[in-house]
């Protein structure tokens, strides 16, 4: 080392460190210049090391006394590009293999992992402090560290050469096949997320119990494993003269301290499912397989997955995490540790909390949130707008400002400590690390980040249900009957009910239920909390009386998961949705009793009524089903059916609201069923390609992508599904030879059990397998109702019609009927090229030149047989559908002027639905303005009738008076245009 780089260092000391500072460093860097071999320091010295070495020594102890004891790992630095250089596994791992070169006995190796991880920690609390490595890179860095250690010390006991693997040999299991170790990192470590000083946290595996081969003595797996597991956790653990590597805590493994060290894949199933607590819940979302195969790795987080994450939305997390949270804050305040910026109030772990109680509620739908990495978690939030954009940002900051803090804390002297100090100087060098001039100056900045920090925990965790509220009393006691019947009649009566006696006896009935009495205690206390809230709620609205039966049913409904119930207390907003749609629908409360994950839906009301377009509903489909890791079919199935039925409520609800008009209800309702198709048909198309190969299909010299398509009918075709319609569908292929066999594409991966078949079979089988993929039962329920009949030769035809096939038929054996309905009918899913054709042989056969007055006969005919078999009118009440001057009246005249013009007129094929083909009609002058207007009017306003009766659960009856009018008007136009026509 040159004189002058020592005086250099000596004057920065001097000059540029606070005074406090000085005398300390000053004599850390006499003592390092006595012990220091000059050859270590020959050559010249990286500028940066020499301007930041008093700052470092000054804020970190340790770093100095490590470099006064060994100043060569001084020397290392200089040459590591320190300033710029991150480091990876690679990078970590090429280090020790310099240094394991030498290890001939487990001594040897103590001593070597040691320094190498002292030499590691020295570069990285080197780098943390001059702010060369910001906090993301710093916790990666530590936890890849150790992950590295973790390994080097598994892989000394195992390898072949091993004094340990030639003593007991190789595990194996009862097929012989090799087991091994596996090591699961929880905590900061499995979130990649370690701080300087952490403790690592390890749960110890192995796949398959068996017994040691190929050793001077056979021990069973279980020994096998313990004893390895005892040696990794001492050769990170025990202190030497060279320190420790990672204090590592097992008291996360299944029964804790006084369970096994090590546990069997089968064993740790069987703990989390009948022992495992709340808190080992939150403890496993960071859980991540640090040593282990791709292969044990994959199925031992399978098998812990379910544990950690429900399938339903898990909103007792609330409560739970609130009870931990309330037990922490009593170790501070008995422990005296309100400085502590991990445990206190507005620390980490309150961060941490808000972020965790996210994914245990939604991490069992939404596999997004399964993942351990706290940022990523609280970008999705925002993503999302789970939380306000500005409290996710102000979160982030205030959670990187504490673990940096957090850091220097440690960093002083390599202790496991998060306690803001209390002496003086200690506090002004904490200030000093982090960049700041003073104490005062950095604790107020603290103090700010921690307020926001609490105060928005408090807002996530608050309990609305414990807030007093006027009346909240009488509530309680009208839900408990603990008054008299007169008290209790008065009191329900000034809420606003107007029977009393019903309402009491609703209560009871469902207090004495067999639902509630058979629930656990923890649920009935749920519903004792929920019910007075739903009391209160419920006066709000002018039919409460009903609203009450209704929701109660719902309750009822639900009374095996008290999840719900902690959904509706913990969220009032979501009650109150509840509450207001209940009131206005039947249909809706009784939807939402079918499916109750909906009442998710309700906590946001904007998404609720937002209005979106088919692109982005398929978008987020897609995203949905993207996000699936596994390829199980039923919570893939699960999840179609949610994202139907909850696009559903948003329909009703907006539509109940008035806040969208009836076209576009309707469009809703088609794109949902449309989406729902799309999706659907890759999923029957990837089942079947994985068993028997893609079909041969070439339709104008292009070979088709799965040729086959679906054509939907009726109101499907024609924009116009209702809450609770049928699919009318014909489903199309294009392959010109049935017998022509399936082939396995080029470049795909086929399994050996793919046996190929006909192309007439494989489409067969697709439309079956679709069919059943959209009307199973799951435990989410089915998607639709399928009707099929509407294929050539209806229930007798072939269920996949060729293309050849279908437009044969359509020329020469359909009835006229069947042409009524091709003018409503449109491709919504499947292969492009299919679609075309399917178009053209639509356009060709709605364009024949008819004989108009046989063509009039047969509408006539037809319509009055339906009359006669379907209405339902009376002298007083009107079938808004099939009624004179009803919704089929105005149907059967646009199918009837398509099928008398489209050779003239050949625009009107464009369009399938009556409101756009009503338009064309007076474009084309064969309706008036006045008529075309009166009837697409009338129309609208008998399908939105129809729309509110359903959500009514009433039948398509209207008083004939209400009515007369347009009914009139459309009679008169049919007699003109069809009866009279020309």
């Amino acid at each position: 080392m040159s004189d002058e780089i020592e005086k250099k260092i000596q004057r920065y000391i001097q000059e540029r460190l606070p005074a406090s500072f000085v005398e300390q460093t000053d004599v850390q860097w006499q003592l390092f210049l006595e012990k220091v071999d000059k050859q270590y320091f020959t050559g010249q010295w990286d500028q940066a090391i020499i301007e930041t070495l008093p700052k470092v020594w000054a804020c970190s102890e340790v770093v100095a006394r490590w470099c006064v004891r060994y100043p060569q790992w001084l020397s290392v630095l200089n040459v590591l590009n320190l300033k710029t250089k991150h480091y990876s596994s690679d990078n970590f791992n090429a280090s020790w293999l310099k240094l394991s070169e030498a290890i001939e006995s487990e001594t040897d190796f103590y001593q070597a992992l040691r320094q190498f991880r002292n030499v590691q920690m020295l570069r990285i609390i080197w780098r943390d402090i001059c702010g060369w490595s910001d906090l993301q890179n710093t916790v990666m860095e530590l936890s890849v560290l150790a992950e590295v250690c973790i390994n080097v010390a598994r892989q000394f006991y195992t390898n072949a050469d091993s004094a340990f693997t030639k003593e007991f040999g190789i595990p194996v299991n009862a097929q012989e096949q090799p087991q091994e170790l596996l090591i699961i990192a929880m905590g900061k470590l499995g979130a990649h997320e370690l701080n300087l000083s952490s403790d690592i946290d390890l749960i110890f595996s192995y796949r398959d119990e068996g017994k040691t081969i190929n050793g001077q003595k056979s021990v069973d797996n279980a020994d096998y494993f313990s004893r390895l597991g005892k040696k990794v956790i001492a050769s990170l653990n025990n202190t030497t003269e060279d320190g420790f590597v990672f204090r590592v805590d097992m008291r996360l493994r299944p029964f804790g301290d006084g369970g096994a060290l090590v546990s069997s894949f089968n064993a740790l199933e069987n703990y989390y499912q009948i022992h495992g607590r709340e808190w080992e819940r939150y403890a496993m979302i960071k859980a991540r397989v640090v040593a282990g195969t791709k292969e044990n790795t994959e199925e031992l987080m399978q098998l812990l997955r379910p544990f950690i994450y429900r399938r339903y939305m898990d909103y007792g997390a609330y409560e739970s995490m609130r009870d931990l949270k309330a037990m922490i804050t009593q170790q501070v305040k008995r422990k005296g540790m309100q400085g502590n910026v991990k445990l206190g109030a507005g620390g980490i772990r309150e961060v941490e909390f808000i972020a965790q109680v996210f994914q245990l509620i939604r991490g069992g739908r939404d596999q997004r949130y399964q993942q351990p990495e706290l940022r990523v978690v609280l970008q999705l939030l925002k993503q999302e707008k789970r939380l306000p954009e500005y409290v996710v940002d102000e979160l982030s900051e205030a959670y990187g400002f504490l673990r940096n803090t957090e850091h220097r804390i440690q960093a002083f002297r390599d202790q496991q400590t998060h306690q803001l100090p209390e002496q003086e100087l200690e506090q002004e060098r904490l200030a000093y690390s982090m960049g700041y001039s003073d104490w005062n100056e950095f604790s107020e900045l603290l103090s700010k980040h921690r307020e926001k920090v609490h105060t928005y925990f408090g807002q996530v965790f608050e309990a609305p249900q414990t807030e007093s509220e006027q009346g909240n009393d009488v509530l309680k006691q009208i839900w408990q009957q603990q008054l008299s019947e007169e008290m209790l009649a008065q009191a329900i009566q000034s809420l606003g009910y107007n029977e009393p006696e019903s309402i009491l006896k609703i209560l009871a009935d469902l207090r004495n239920s067999k639902a509630f009495q058979t629930r656990t205690t923890h649920g009935q206390n749920r519903l004792n909390q929920l019910m007075p809230m739903v009391i209160g709620a419920v006066v709000q609205v002018d039919n409460a009386d009903t609203t009450l039966q209704r929701i109660i049913e719902i309750l009822e409904q639900v009374a095996k998961r008290s999840v719900y119930m902690s959904l509706l207390i913990e969220n009032p907003l979501a009650l109150s949705q509840l509450v207001k749609l209940c009131a206005q629908s039947p249909w809706v409360s009784r939807y939402i009793s079918r499916h109750p994950l909906l009442l998710d839906d309700l906590l946001d009301p904007r998404s609720l009524y937002m209005s979106e377009t088919k692109e982005s509903l398929n978008e987020e489909c897609q995203n949905i089903i993207r996000e699936i890791t596994n390829d199980d079919e039923e919570f893939i199935a699960d999840t179609i059916r949610h994202f139907k039925q909850s696009n559903i409520l948003r329909v009703a609800a907006a539509d109940l609201a008035n806040v969208v008009e009836l076209v576009r209800i309707s469009d809703y309702l088609s794109w949902i069923a449309e989406v729902v198709l799309e999706i659907t048909l890759e999923q029957a198309w990837q089942y079947m390609l994985k068993r028997h190969g893609s079909p041969q299909c070439v339709v104008n010299e292009k070979t088709c992508q799965k040729g086959f398509a679906i054509i939907g009918y009726g109101k499907l075709g024609g924009y116009e599904l209702g809450y609770g319609s049928d699919l009318d569908m014909v489903f199309l292929h294009g392959a010109k030879d049935d017998n022509a066999m399936t082939v396995v594409p080029e470049g795909a991966e086929q399994p050996e059990s793919t046996r190929l078949i006909a192309n007439s079979v494989f489409f067969t089988r697709l439309g079956q397998r679709l069919i059943h993929l959209l009307t199973t039962r799951t435990a989410a329920g089915r998607l639709y109702e399928v009707d099929m009949r509407l294929r050539p030769d209806g229930a007798s035809g072939m269920l996949v019609s060729s293309l050849k096939a279908y437009e044969k038929y359509q020329q020469e054996k359909a009835w006229v009927w069947e042409h009524q309905a091709l003018v409503r009918a449109r491709a919504v899913a499947g292969d492009p090229l299919i679609v075309e054709q399917f178009n053209i042989i639509r356009k060709n056969t709605l364009m024949q030149k008819r004989n108009i007055d046989d063509l009039r006969s047969e509408v006539i005919q037809m319509r009055e047989k339906m009359r006669t078999a379907l209405s339902k009118q009376t002298e007083e009440l009107f079938d808004v559908k099939h009624s004179q001057g009803g919704i089929v009246d105005i149907e059967f005249m646009v199918q009837f002027a398509v099928l008398a013009w489209a050779n003239e007129y050949p625009q009107l094929c464009d369009f399938t639905d009556n409101i756009r083909l009503l338009a064309m009609l007076q474009e084309i002058g064969k309706l008036s303005s006045e008529e075309a207007q009166d009837l697409t009017t009338t129309y609208k306003r008998y399908r939105q009738r129809l729309h509110r009766l359903a959500l009514q659960e009433k039948k398509g009856l209207v008083l004939l008076s209400k009515y007369e009018k347009e009914s009139q008007r459309v009679q008169t136009i049919w007699n003109s245009f069809i009866v009279k026509a020309s």
